[in-house]
């Protein structure tokens, strides 16, 4: 299986930038421009891109993923088709007001992607099903520890 993943920074309020990762499976049978569609569904679905936040410009998506402009037109219109994203004459490609929700079906899949992907490199750094299971539960109670500290906590801790 051949993937290539890009980050793509993003504007963010006009303030600061953070990574937007998008992954192309050329080997998954899924056209290009929905799984670019599919994933930006995801980040709008899961409020890691909220309403009103600017997408990039067709031609910069294009040049970042590598793939033509043609592509991200295709992909923008399903996702403007979807009420997901809506063109501003002038100003830019935004996440639309109203929030979609993913189905069950389509967000089972988005982690049953991920969890394939962590078993295949798992395997081939001969770590074991246990071993996996056990650094689930150690980084899930790390986030947990994490989230229950207090702001002035996170600040001293660094993060």
């Amino acid at each position: 299986m051949y993937q290539c993943t890009h980050t793509l920074q993003l504007t963010w309020n006009y303030q600061r930038a953070f990574p937007l990762d998008i992954s192309i499976n050329l080997a998954d049978g899924v056209p290009i421009y929905r799984q670019i569609a599919n994933q930006v569904k995801y980040l709008v679905a899961s409020g890691l891109l909220r309403a009103g936040e600017e997408l990039p410009p067709i031609r910069t998506l294009a040049l970042q993923l590598k793939v033509t402009p043609n592509t991200i037109v295709k992909a923008y219109h399903e996702l403007e088709i979807a009420g997901v994203i809506q063109k501003r004459q002038g100003s830019g490609t935004f996440v639309s007001d109203a929030r979609p929700q993913l189905a069950l079906r389509q967000r089972r899949r988005v982690i049953e992607q991920r969890i394939d992907a962590l078993l295949a490199e798992a395997h081939q750094l001969n770590f074991s099903t246990d071993d996996i299971l056990r650094m689930v539960k150690e980084r899930r109670a790390a986030m947990d520890e994490t989230s229950d500290e207090s702001p002035e906590e996170k600040k001293e801790a660094g993060r």
